[in-house]
């Protein structure tokens, strides 16, 4: 998958959180850990390297993991694509990573494309869906994009002055194929002249909205000011938030939202302050199977990440620190759940649902069986 200047759907940004040359057998991504004091892409040949990229979060969000689980599991057909080796590798790369569920979809989508197939075709089948699956992954997110702007523009006409939109996390092009899906109605918006100002969630504990959609807005030229997590109820009591837009890592059939921690306090104070809630998603992080949001696997990550943080010091070396007492005790919950209640639409690849069951269902019919 390459940058494609005549496709109209195509990402104009600089950079690419993953690429595939023609023909190439690895990947190409950007190690998101050295973000934002520097851009470092790594390349990934192996079945292992790519697991280990996503359970380690060198690439993160959900649409980039089941797109780089994909080509991970092609690279695995590569080296053995027996059927005992295939469903090793299936097994392997979903279990990196238990709560966004584009990973599960992504490697079924293989799995059934190779499944019939001889051994020696397993492969080049394999790397043609993962294709497939990434360049869908940017034409979705375009028009989550498309379907975005229209709620913003509406919005803007009802005040003056630049739109002020919170975000949370980052649900990025970073985090995706291309555009990212919270960012999309946001990127397209200002190629098109909308003046926006942008509030940036820092995102604690691991700092995904301080060191990367901060990131990105400064290399799309966006205005945008980073806030502490614990300060978003307050700038929406003040009346400095006309929108909240995030992204999901899994839906439930009802329109609940897993999304990074700290969604469900914004929606809350959203809620409380009449403040617009919608959430981007393309249609594959919608979990049919889950009545609701209860039964969502929210991940447990390591305490270290709550107890230490990553930044550069006056030297310009990028070091880790200790922010707690030794030996205090740390819980890491990477994820929560935002009843359905709290959003006031989800926005994907084609329109605008109300979140529930109906809704869901009347977009996505085919999705049912």
């Amino acid at each position: 998958m390459q940058r494609d200047d005549a496709n109209p759907s195509a990402d104009p940004a600089h950079y690419r959180a993953l690429l595939r040359a023609p023909d190439a057998h690895y990947i190409d991504v950007i190690d998101q850990r050295a973000l934002p004091h520097t851009l470092i892409r790594v390349k990934i040949a192996d079945a292992g390297a790519a697991a280990l990229a996503i359970s380690q979060m060198w690439i993160r969000g959900a649409p980039l993991i089941g797109a780089v689980g994909a080509y991970g599991l092609a690279l695995a057909l590569d080296r053995d694509a027996s059927d005992v080796a295939l469903a090793k590798a299936h097994a392997a790369l979903n279990a990196t990573r238990p709560t966004a569920v584009n990973l599960r979809w992504a490697l079924d989508r293989v799995l059934a494309r190779v499944s019939a197939l001889a051994p020696a075709e397993r492969a080049d089948a394999a790397w043609r869906e993962a294709d497939a699956i990434a360049a869908e992954d940017v034409a979705i997110n375009h028009a989550i994009g498309r379907h975005g702007v229209v709620l913003l523009c509406d919005i803007a006409r009802r005040r003056t002055g630049a739109l002020r939109v919170m975000t949370h996390c980052n649900a990025g092009a970073l985090a995706t194929c291309g555009w990212g899906t919270a960012t999309a109605p946001l990127f397209i918006a200002h190629a098109q002249g909308l003046p926006l100002q942008v509030w940036v969630s820092e995102t604690r504990p691991r700092l995904q909205g301080a060191s990367l959609t901060a990131w990105e807005m400064a290399q799309r030229g966006i205005p945008h000011t980073l806030f502490a997590d614990s300060a978003s109820g307050l700038l929406m009591r003040r009346g400095d938030v006309d929108v909240v837009i995030v992204g999901a890592d899994r839906v439930a059939a009802n329109g609940d939202v897993c999304n990074k921690i700290g969604t469900y306090d914004k929606a809350l104070a959203a809620r409380d302050n009449g403040v617009p809630f919608y959430v981007a998603l393309p249609s594959p992080t919608i979990d049919w199977t889950l009545a609701d949001g209860a039964t969502i696997p929210i991940e447990a990550r390591d305490a270290d990440e709550v107890l230490s943080v990553t930044g550069r010091d006056d030297q310009g070396q990028t070091v880790r620190v200790a922010i707690a007492p030794h030996e205090t005790a740390a819980v890491n919950y990477a994820f929560d759940v935002t009843p359905a209640r709290l959003v006031d639409g989800l926005v994907t690849e084609r329109g605008v649902a109300a979140a529930t069951t109906n809704a869901l269902a009347a977009m996505f019919p085919e999705r049912q069986a």
